[in-house]
């Protein structure tokens, strides 16, 4: 496959769905070779190049056809689809696949000590944010008058400057808004990674590739949570321990040589697998059990 026809994949250089992205490219079975600090990696074993670049600049780096594919945030995505509306301009790319990583909301938040009595308290308020866009759609489905300062970063600490009020950025774990004396009081947008895709139409040899890629992240991520459960069983067990596996279709059952009383057990728990759930399985007769993870599969 020469230069025109290997993929290009865009995705965050750095940030919060780094690492993440180039996990799942990773289990997708693709070897990157890339040099310290280079914004470009290439696919050893698959035409696949990934282009690192700032996030805000994957939606137009796929609609302009720079780049086949791109790694985002649905934030950032949905930010950018408003923008171009907002201009008169339609969002080109296509999302082809939403992926089960990334997970955020963008939110309000205010002043630890601030009361907050609902979304109506937000007339005539400063709200700092760097998504002017979502939080604008938010506050108009609302009826809401506000203020919007635009900030292109360190939204967390504008109250204390006096920039703002209050504020409206992603979050995760919170900890950062616990960090600046701020607490969570409205969600804004919920958001989780996607893929997205060139509006132009891809030549077969790219389309094809497209295709195996989209059946490897399926495989991965459909087993993201998944365990395979193999343990041993009185028959007369078998109905509770059907009822007692997390998630599982018709589990395997094979007959135990010179036990004829006695089954092996094997199963694919599509949810986690706790320690109370094996301890429930061993009140219902089960022993022998062992619990491992499992990196992909294809139906």
């Amino acid at each position: 496959m020469d230069k025109h026809t290997r993929l290009k994949l865009a995705v965050q250089k750095s940030g919060r769905l780094t690492d993440p992205s180039l996990d799942l490219l990773t289990r997708c079975g693709l070897k990157l070779s890339r040099g310290k600090d280079q914004l470009m990696g290439f696919g050893e074993n698959m035409p696949l190049d990934v282009l690192f670049v700032r996030d805000d600049d994957i939606p137009d780096l796929v609609q302009e056809d720079v780049c086949d594919l791109g790694l985002i945030g649905l934030n950032v995505l949905e930010e950018k689809r408003l923008e171009l509306a907002a201009r008169g301009t339609r969002a080109r790319f296509e999302t082809v696949r939403t992926l089960d990583f990334g997970h955020c909301r963008l939110s309000l938040a205010v002043p630890a000590e601030q009361s907050y009595d609902g979304v109506r308290s937000l007339h005539g308020r400063r709200i700092a944010t760097t998504y002017p866009f979502l939080l604008g759609r938010f506050l108009e489905q609302r009826g809401v008058a506000a203020e919007i300062v635009t900030l292109s970063g360190a939204v967390e600490i504008a109250p204390r400057l006096g920039r703002a009020d209050l504020i409206c950025d992603l979050v995760s774990t919170g900890s950062t808004l616990q960090a600046n004396h701020l607490r969570e009081v409205e969600t804004v947008f919920e958001s989780h990674a996607v893929l997205i895709r060139t509006p132009v139409e891809l030549p077969a040899e790219k389309r094809d590739w497209v295709e195996r890629l989209l059946l490897r992240v399926e495989g991965v991520e459909q087993v993201k949570e998944s365990k395979y459960i193999m343990l041993h069983a009185p028959r007369s067990a078998l109905a509770a321990i059907r009822r007692l596996l997390p998630g599982s279709e018709s589990p395997t059952v094979i007959a135990l040589d010179g036990f004829p009383d006695r089954v092996a057990v094997h199963a694919v728990c599509r949810e986690n697998v706790f320690w109370e759930t094996l301890e429930a399985l061993k009140g219902a007769g089960a022993s022998a059990m062992l619990v491992l993870p499992i990196e992909k599969m294809l139906a």
